[in-house]
Formats: structure tokens, C-alpha cells, sequence
């Protein structure tokens, strides 16, 4: 399991999920946000942006949602987010189910080492031009 977040800005790094952790809101926010998307973002945006993400049950706790209104500048509400909304969830509808997923299967995977390697070079290879049209 992995997060990525994707924006005009730019692409975070890859997060991947510790093998066998439980995600729950303490996991998500403590290793998910504080030590991997977040960094990224705020790097990339001068910590000026907007923070979405979808109905996951550690995206809509109340210890999740705590964590955001004191660590990120502006962040939309759950109660605001569209339900299953492709237009508004580029990661999943676009960039894995499109592009990444595109060039992740076009070779053979035999272990899970090989796919973290492949997630991550196929992200790199992932064009400012494809971030533009998904993110537009």
C-alpha cells in the first residue's frame, strides 16, 4: 500500500506502508502525513495549499481531522468532499488508475521489492505535462 500526492506544483515521493501495519489515524498522521506527504507538499508549495483526500476511515477520523486543522494552513472538510468524484481524486482515477498503472504493467513484477522499485521509477518518469491535464 502506498500514498502519493499530486498537484499542478508537482508529486511528492512515494509513501509506502510498513508490511502488516494497521492503518489507523495515529499510523496515517504520524507516518503517511508528518513524515511523508506533508514534507513534500509544503516543500513544494511555500506551505500554501489546499489538503484533500478521500472516505478512508483514517482520513475521516476525529484524530485525523484534529491533526489537520492544527498542522496543515486549509484543508477541506469531509463533509464537503464529493462522493467517488473522479475529477477531484486525480490520484486514484488518473494517476494510478491511468498513468502509473500503465507503465507499472507493462513488465513483469515478481516481488514486492521489484514493484516499489518500479512504483518509484515509473513516478519519476511521470511528465509535468501529465500533472497539468490531471490537475487542471
Amino acid at each position: 500500500m502506498l500514498s502519493v500526492a499530486v498537484s499542478k506544483l508537482g508529486k511528492t515521493d512515494l509513501v509506502f506502508v510498513q508490511p502488516g501495519a494497521k492503518i489507523n489515524s495515529v499510523y496515517y498522521c504520524d507516518n503517511v502525513l508528518e513524515r511523508g506527504l506533508l514534507l513534500d507538499i509544503r516543500r513544494l508549495s511555500n506551505d500554501d495549499f489546499l489538503f484533500q483526500q478521500d472516505g478512508a476511515p483514517a482520513h475521516r477520523s476525529c484524530h485525523t481531522v484534529a491533526y489537520l486543522r492544527s498542522c496543515v494552513p486549509e484543508f477541506t472538510k469531509s463533509e464537503n468532499w464529493p462522493p467517488n468524484s473522479p475529477d477531484l481524486n486525480p490520484v486514484d482515477y488518473s494517476v494510478w488508475g491511468g498513468a502509473l498503472q500503465q507503465m507499472v504493467y507493462h513488465h513483469k513484477i515478481s516481488d514486492i521489492d521489484q514493484l516499489k522499485s518500479m512504483l518509484i521509477n515509473c513516478r519519476a518518469q511521470l511528465s509535468q505535462g501529465t500533472k497539468q491535464s490531471i490537475c487542471c
